[in-house]
Protein backbone atom coordinates (compact mmCIF):
# COMPACT_ATOMS: atom_id res chain seq x y z
CA UNK A 1 0.00 0.00 0.00
CA UNK A 2 2.74 2.62 0.54
CA UNK A 3 4.14 1.92 -3.07
CA UNK A 4 0.72 3.19 -4.05
CA UNK A 5 0.92 6.00 -2.44
CA UNK A 6 3.80 6.88 -3.18
CA UNK A 7 3.45 6.38 -6.44
CA UNK A 8 0.56 8.70 -6.40
CA UNK A 9 3.09 11.43 -4.88
CA UNK A 10 5.74 11.51 -7.31
CA UNK A 11 4.32 10.03 -10.46
CA UNK A 12 0.72 11.52 -10.61
CA UNK A 13 1.71 14.91 -8.98
CA UNK A 14 -1.20 13.81 -6.02
CA UNK A 15 -2.15 14.20 -2.32
CA UNK A 16 -2.36 10.67 -1.27
CA UNK A 17 -3.78 12.10 1.97
CA UNK A 18 -6.18 14.15 0.42
CA UNK A 19 -9.01 11.61 0.56
CA UNK A 20 -9.69 11.65 -3.45
CA UNK A 21 -9.85 7.94 -5.08
CA UNK A 22 -7.28 6.54 -6.69
CA UNK A 23 -7.75 3.85 -8.90
CA UNK A 24 -5.26 1.34 -10.35
CA UNK A 25 -5.78 -1.28 -12.55
CA UNK A 26 -3.67 -4.33 -13.57
CA UNK A 27 -1.92 -4.79 -17.63
CA UNK A 28 -4.59 -7.53 -18.10
CA UNK A 29 -7.21 -5.49 -16.37
CA UNK A 30 -8.34 -8.15 -14.63
CA UNK A 31 -7.38 -7.08 -11.01
CA UNK A 32 -8.35 -3.48 -10.03
CA UNK A 33 -7.15 -1.24 -6.31
CA UNK A 34 -8.10 1.63 -5.15
CA UNK A 35 -6.67 3.71 -2.77
CA UNK A 36 -7.62 6.56 -0.39
CA UNK A 37 -7.17 8.19 2.78
CA UNK A 38 -10.35 7.75 5.22
CA UNK A 39 -9.65 10.24 8.35
CA UNK A 40 -7.10 8.08 10.07
CA UNK A 41 -5.14 5.72 7.86
CA UNK A 42 -5.29 4.38 4.24
CA UNK A 43 -7.72 2.23 2.65
CA UNK A 44 -7.15 0.23 0.20
CA UNK A 45 -9.79 -1.89 -2.23
CA UNK A 46 -9.26 -4.47 -4.44
CA UNK A 47 -11.30 -6.69 -6.57
CA UNK A 48 -10.23 -9.38 -9.14
CA UNK A 49 -12.68 -10.29 -12.07
CA UNK A 50 -12.28 -14.02 -12.43
CA UNK A 51 -13.93 -13.89 -15.98
CA UNK A 52 -13.96 -10.97 -18.71
CA UNK A 53 -12.10 -7.54 -18.40
CA UNK A 54 -12.61 -4.51 -16.50
CA UNK A 55 -13.17 -1.54 -19.18
CA UNK A 56 -10.24 1.07 -18.96
CA UNK A 57 -9.65 3.97 -20.86
CA UNK A 58 -6.40 4.44 -23.58
CA UNK A 59 -6.18 8.31 -22.50
CA UNK A 60 -5.17 9.67 -18.96
CA UNK A 61 -7.38 12.39 -19.30
CA UNK A 62 -10.11 10.04 -19.48
CA UNK A 63 -9.34 8.76 -16.32
CA UNK A 64 -8.91 12.29 -14.17
CA UNK A 65 -12.62 12.59 -13.96
CA UNK A 66 -14.31 9.66 -13.56
CA UNK A 67 -17.78 10.74 -11.34
CA UNK A 68 -19.30 8.24 -8.75
CA UNK A 69 -21.57 7.05 -11.88
CA UNK A 70 -19.56 6.17 -13.96
CA UNK A 71 -16.97 4.63 -10.99
CA UNK A 72 -20.45 2.40 -10.20
CA UNK A 73 -20.67 1.57 -13.92
CA UNK A 74 -17.21 0.91 -13.97
CA UNK A 75 -17.03 -1.87 -11.43
CA UNK A 76 -19.63 -3.30 -13.13
CA UNK A 77 -18.64 -3.72 -16.05
CA UNK A 78 -20.15 -1.46 -18.20
CA UNK A 79 -17.68 0.33 -20.70
CA UNK A 80 -19.04 4.12 -20.85
CA UNK A 81 -15.47 4.92 -22.16
CA UNK A 82 -16.80 4.16 -25.39
CA UNK A 83 -20.57 4.63 -24.67
CA UNK A 84 -22.11 7.35 -27.51
CA UNK A 85 -21.68 11.36 -26.40
CA UNK A 86 -23.84 13.93 -26.14
CA UNK A 87 -24.03 15.41 -29.23
CA UNK A 88 -24.55 19.56 -28.85
CA UNK A 89 -25.38 21.80 -32.09
CA UNK A 90 -24.34 25.10 -32.07
CA UNK A 91 -27.04 25.87 -34.86
CA UNK A 92 -28.61 24.80 -37.91
CA UNK A 93 -27.56 24.41 -41.61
Amino acid sequence: MLSLSVYVAENLQGDPLSGDLYLFCSRDRRLMKALYWDRNGFCLWQKRLEKDRFPWPQDREEVLGISRDELDMLLSGIDFFNAHKTLYFSGVT
